[in-house]
């Protein structure tokens, strides 16, 4: 089954191509290089022949043909000639010397290849003869040439390992596209059954790795923690649905009793009128919450970067100082403001003064009453930092992680004014800036930081 997916593969067809085209260019390669040393040990032979050819023409030219015959006679018993092949024949193709028993009847003049015998007696097998033919100027006819059997051996040896060596190529490389495509098509289809098992069961199934921390690792790694984000949200949606249902029923059933009551009841004007404030006052709180949760969402599409200025944390967190005083004076608590005169980031004005609005806001509902909230900005080791400080109960450590969802609130949180959405905006604007909430106990009391990005402060 897989074996049949990965040859109808497009990777294995694709790199059948790429095989293709290098076995056309390496063949061609390795026929050039036969065809050029065939070439050049033949035509070494070649000039060889024409020269010894040319050495005894002077020499029958000089001396006639006794002089020719003596000369024939010692190149053969030369064991310097021994691959040579010499015939001296007059015109009547009669064997005057030579180490042929006869003239070969395949050509008369010229180049010629040709099977021989030799004139030995003990040699039983014919040559492999490439020879020069020609007629002398007495109407005898010379014929010098070698034997070339051990150059053809070596040219056919030459011919087969080239032909070997490009069929074993051709394997070879058959061979690895098949192992290797069988291996991508492997893990292709671990994914498409993790995927397939996920659409089928939920999104509890994961990708193996194979500890290879290859790409595949890589890639099955990202789409875990894809799916890691993915089960995160549909969690927190479930979690939001569940609270926005929760959130929702209490103001609603007040409202529905109260016209149900009303309804049913006498007319009375100041009745009335107070019924229908009560009923705005609770319609506010629903379009508070959906208004909180739409911004939220338009944040956390990151649809207002294009907002993004030069900022002044001082400026805004001192704008956020001047609004909560009235209420930290309700509370009794004292709201004081520390820090450096600038520090500069880049990022939305607005959210930026909505993430720190909220935080004060959080500190003095849920500080200690006649207690103290700073709000101090400074640049440490260059990155710009916000810092929001409490000395009320604080928040314990397990729960620093949970605070930021929507609608959570803790226990003792459940009964004051809010609706859970506020520390949900503040992570949302931290994504965005690229910032890092930090929380600590503040002993006694919450100390809450927004790390800004270094390069946001150096860009002002």
């Amino acid at each position: 089954m897989l074996l049949a997916k990965t040859l109808r593969s497009s990777t294995f067809k694709l790199a059948l191509i790429g095989i293709a085209t290098f076995g056309v260019i390496a063949s061609a390669i390795f026929a050039y290089v036969y065809l050029s040393t065939s070439s050049y040990l033949r035509a070494r032979s070649d000039r060889s022949i024409m020269e010894e050819f040319a050495g005894l023409r002077e020499a029958y030219g000089r001396s006639g043909r006794d002089r020719l015959i003596d000369l024939i006679q010692r190149r053969i018993a030369d064991d310097h000639f021994a691959d040579h092949v010499y015939v001296l024949v007059d015109p009547a193709l009669t064997v005057l010397a030579g180490n042929l028993r006869e003239w070969p009847k395949t050509a008369s003049s010229g180049w010629a290849e040709f099977r021989a015998s030799p004139s030995s007696q003990h040699a039983a097998n014919q040559l492999l003869v490439r020879a020069r033919l020609e007629p002398l100027p007495g109407g005898d006819r010379l014929l010098v040439g070698r034997d070339i059997d051990d150059l053809h051996n070596f040219a056919a040896d030459i011919k087969t390992a080239v032909i070997a060596a490009i069929v074993l190529m051709f394997v070879v490389a058959v061979a690895a596209n098949v192992l290797v495509t069988h291996r991508t098509v492997g893990r292709i289809e671990q994914i498409n059954a993790t995927s397939r098992a996920i659409m089928a069961s939920g999104l509890d199934k994961r990708i193996p790795l194979r500890g290879s921390h290859d790409e595949w690792d890589r890639v099955a790694e990202n789409l875990n923690l894809m799916l890691d984000r993915i089960e995160a949200l549909m969690g927190e949606v479930k979690q939001v649905s569940d609270n926005v249902a929760h959130d929702l029923r209490t103001p609603l059933t007040r409202m529905r009793g109260r016209l149900e009551k009303a309804y049913q009841g006498p007319r009375s004007g100041d009745a009335d009128q107070a019924l229908i404030g009560d009923t705005i006052a609770d319609l506010d709180s629903v379009l508070r919450i959906f208004a909180s949760i739409v911004r939220i969402a338009q944040i956390e599409t990151q649809a207002r970067k294009g907002a993004f200025r030069i900022v002044n944390l001082t400026e805004v967190a001192s704008e956020v100082v001047e609004l909560y005083d009235a209420a930290a004076e309700q509370y009794g608590t004292q709201l004081i403001q520390t820090g450096e005169r600038e520090v500069l980031v880049t990022g939305d004005r607005d959210l930026i003064f909505d993430a720190i609005a909220n935080l004060v806001d959080n500190a003095i509902k849920h500080g200690r009453a006649g207690g103290q909230v700073v709000v101090s900005s400074e640049s440490v080791d260059g990155q710009p930092v916000i810092t929001i400080t409490d000395n009320g109960p604080g928040i314990p450590a397990c729960e620093y992680d949970h605070v930021f969802k929507r609608f959570y609130r803790l226990e003792r949180s459940r009964y004051t004014p809010g609706n859970g959405l506020g520390l949900s905006l503040v992570a949302a604007v931290a994504r965005l800036h690229g910032a890092r909430i930090e929380m600590l106990d503040n002993a006694p009391g919450l100390k809450v930081r927004l790390w800004f990005s270094a390069s946001a402060g150096a860009a002002g």
